[in-house]
């Protein structure tokens, strides 16, 4: 494991303190799980861009102009 020095908003850092407490948890451990799971989060949204790279791609004034059109709007 990695040590490295992070600047927490004084808010941030005060509910994590009081998390960490409160669930007997390091804050170490609790940034690190906030991270992967931010990190797992833009994978899932990578792998999804991915899978929709062949559609076709519609404008936004388009689009609306089909909602409209088919009776959405």
């Amino acid at each position: 494991m990695k040590r490295a020095t992070i600047y927490f908003d004084d808010e941030i850092h005060k509910v994590l303190k009081m998390k960490s407490a409160d669930i007997s948890t390091p804050m170490s451990e609790l940034v690190n799980d906030a991270v992967r799971a931010a990190l797992l989060e833009d994978a899932e949204d990578l792998a999804t861009f991915r899978e929709r790279a062949e559609e076709p791609a519609i404008d936004f004034e388009s689009f609306v102009f089909q909602l409209k059109k088919n009776g959405k709007l």
